[in-house]
């Protein structure tokens, strides 16, 4: 039997895992006294989870920050299962696996050690450009665009590409 081809693992994917800090953000995050630390998203990584999202693809967020907006961000793009102050991510990861989810058709996008042991039971581990080398050596992709800057869209556009859902009649739409 042959390894399949790039094209191929994505084609398989249905769940992307994705952490926040250093993935959806460029890894900065304002300070202010008495408030929740203020984070910027990309829109275009906004744009692809919503349309991921309508065409059907699970999308679960892991992260160890405990910020409102961030939950609430998140849910207005369509993301139900949002796992927040998330101190060790294999063990929530192994929680959701014993619920159903196929480690064979998740991908996981992460940016540092905390990531690492997740990525190394998916099917498909990948990192922006900007993640720790430790975790660039264990990825399937790392995506030409930082994180905060297109990694998530980078990866989630592929993906409908190839599964023929990237340009449907929902994408025209929020």
């Amino acid at each position: 039997m042959t390894d399949k081809t790039y094209k191929e693992k994505l084609a398989a994917l249905d769940t992307f895992l994705f952490d926040v800090d250093g993935v959806f953000t460029d890894n900065r995050v304002l300070l202010y006294p008495g408030i929740d630390p203020v984070r910027t998203f990309y829109t275009r990584d906004a744009y692809a989870v919503q349309h991921a999202v309508k065409e059907g693809l699970r999308i679960i967020i892991i992260t160890g920050g405990r910020s409102q907006g961030v939950l609430d961000s998140f849910n207005r793009l369509g993301v139900n299962e949002v796992y927040m102050a998330t101190s060790n991510k294999l063990e929530l990861f192994e929680r959701l696996v014993k619920d159903g989810l196929e480690p064979s058709t998740t991908s996981y996008m992460g940016d540092d050690i905390p990531d690492m042991r997740v990525m190394q039971r998916v099917a498909f581990p990948c990192c922006p450009a900007d993640a720790a080398e430790e975790i660039k050596g264990i990825s399937a992709l790392v995506s030409r665009h930082a994180g905060g800057a297109g990694c998530v869209r980078d990866l989630l556009e592929q993906t409908l590409k190839v599964k023929g859902k990237w340009m449907t009649d929902g994408a025209h739409t929020w």
